[in-house]
């Protein structure tokens, strides 16, 4: 068989592959990607819009962050409304206006659920906190002081303080693994799993292709309210009352796959949707391969491999990969480099000077990673993280932890779209956080002319991986991971492609196990085969037969 005839058996073979295998997702975060009013923030006509850029990009799906009724307490996490949009991002009219046009360009729509808490203006918590009895008494956890009022148990909110508030109406405490102002539901209830999965039928009757599930491993907590046991020190700093304990009671129940299959029987009634689980905390691995496991579950999950390591090395890449085995019925990973809850990659793991060349290399890795790959918005940009005046700030966790915990806020700022433009073309108003002016510098209107500007280079790569099957879709092997080199070998089909790294500032050797005859289809920063490999070069090598 020739080349030619490989890659198109290749091809073939990942096209009978659901559409959402080896996908690129583009995470859009509504707030901050296009203001269509001029009052600061951004929203659904803002992000209909731009769907251009995205859809120039390569990329299979677009996730949108909550754009939900909510006060806003966490920035739509906080829900009041599982089934209408917050009048500050548009109305139910724009998100159908929004599916219409994505899908035309060949866009599948993935929303954010919120399945572990609410709003405490929800109307389901108002009726639940009216009394113990009545239809909803029991939607949400509630429970008894101990004998001298304290609260039920020792479990502490990620974002400070107790997880537990008391409410004098009922004379019980609550429980909210995150702000006061978000109760938890009691997921264990089927009445509520009966509700929630009556939200995601809401939303696939609107033309939704998936769901990203939030905080998903917080959906069910220890019905005895077990108290937590201390976390060993590990050396880690710990900057909130939630770092000192293993969080093994008040979250990560055994029955939460129980819901998660049934979560995936109402999707798969729609046809090919696409679910995907947030899995945080010290057990996550675990978790996640649980929550995917088998045809019956979730279809893939993400965790926190890359979002706060402070630096990017083989070892990290390595280890990442390894813990998702390639074996018949083990799930299959998603990867982002960056999010809206995690400080900007650029930021974390190279020096200014080296961002340019750095940011090259990066979104090179994530294409050539095993699994599906997730761009937050504006990362085709290269940009970085904005440092925001604690009295700008939005971020609650910031907040409350001043100045021990980095804001989310600098990741969240405002997308640039027109360099001369002092709010970047992103509203003609005052937008509701500051842009920064080296991301204003690296605006969309100013790359998309340059034919060598990292969002180009984005657009290129992702076409690649389009193109081949071996990167998409097929098998991974680490064949090299030192100090500073890294090269992942990918197959599928009979065809095979090396992707050779230098991870470090500095020029380092060819690594032996890569012949240098393959055919170079990628090159990025100066990097030729069988040479010296310059700071951050990257090559992607076709083996040749």
């Amino acid at each position: 068989m020739n080349r030619l005839s490989r890659i198109e058996a290749a091809e073939a073979k990942s096209h009978a592959l659901p559409w959402w295998r080896g996908a690129a997702i583009y995470q859009v975060y509504p707030r901050s990607y296009h203001d269509s009013n001029g009052d600061g923030v951004g929203d659904l006509p803002g992000i209909t819009a731009r769907l251009d850029h995205i859809a120039a990009l390569g990329v299979d799906a677009i996730w949108i962050a909550p754009f939900f009724t909510s006060p806003m307490a966490d920035f739509g996490y906080d829900v009041a409304d599982y089934c209408d949009v917050d009048p500050i991002f548009g109305t139910l009219a724009d998100f159908d206006a929004l599916i219409e046009r994505a899908h035309a360009l060949a866009l599948k729509v993935m929303v954010d659920q919120v399945y572990s808490h609410t709003s405490d203006e929800h109307a389901w918590f108002a009726q639940s906190r009216a009394g113990r009895t009545g239809p909803k008494a029991d939607w949400y956890v509630w429970a008894d002081p101990k004998a001298d009022g304290a609260p039920p148990s020792n479990w502490q909110s990620v974002f400070g303080g107790p997880a537990w508030t008391w409410d004098a109406r009922r004379g019980q405490y609550y429980l909210h693994n995150f702000l006061s102002s978000q109760p938890q539901l009691n997921c264990h209830l089927p009445a509520v799993q009966d509700a929630l999965l009556g939200v995601a039928r809401f939303w696939l009757d609107r033309g939704v292709d998936g769901f990203r599930l939030d905080a998903l491993n917080f959906a069910m907590h220890d019905p005895a309210l077990t108290d937590n046991p201390p976390a060993p020190d590990d050396g880690q700093p710990r900057t909130r009352p939630f770092d000192f304990q293993l969080h093994r009671y008040n979250q990560s129940h055994a029955d939460i796959p129980q819901f998660l299959e049934r979560i995936r029987s109402v999707c798969n009634e729609y046809g090919a949707v696409f679910t995907m689980a947030e899995v945080g905390g010290r057990e996550a691995l675990k978790e996640m391969r649980t929550f995917t496991e088998g045809d019956h579950r979730l279809n893939s999950a993400y965790g926190f491999d890359f979002l706060y390591a402070d630096r990017l090395t083989p070892a990290l890449v390595s280890r990442a990969q390894a813990n998702w085995p390639q074996d018949p019925g083990a799930g299959w990973p998603s990867w982002a480099f960056e999010n809206h809850d995690a400080p900007r990659a650029l930021s974390r793991w190279c020096e200014p000077g080296q961002r340019d060349a750095f940011a090259r290399t990066k979104i090179a890795l994530l294409c050539a990673l095993r699994g599906n790959i997730i761009i937050y918005q504006g990362e085709e940009l290269g940009l970085v993280q904005v440092d925001i005046p604690f009295g700008q700030l939005k971020d609650p966790e910031a907040i409350a932890n001043w100045p021990l915990t980095l804001s989310r806020d600098g990741a969240r700022t405002p997308m640039p779209w027109a360099a001369q433009d002092e709010q970047g073309g992103f509203t003609s108003g005052q937008p509701w956080l500051p842009l920064g002016g080296e991301n204003l510098a690296r605006a969309a209107d100013r790359q998309g002319t340059d034919p060598h500007s990292l969002l180009n280079l984005t657009r290129e790569l992702l076409a690649l991986r389009n193109h081949h099957p071996a990167l998409r879709g097929g098998e991974l092997d680490v064949v090299h991971s030192g100090a500073a080199v890294l090269v992942l070998r990918r197959s599928a089909g009979g065809e095979t492609i090396s992707a050779v790294f230098n991870l470090s500032g500095k020029n380092q050797p060819w690594p032996a196990e890569v012949p240098a005859a393959g055919r170079a289809i990628a090159a990025i920063n100066a990097a030729a085969p069988g040479e010296r490999l310059p700071p951050f070069g990257v090559l992607f090598l076709e083996e040749t037969r």
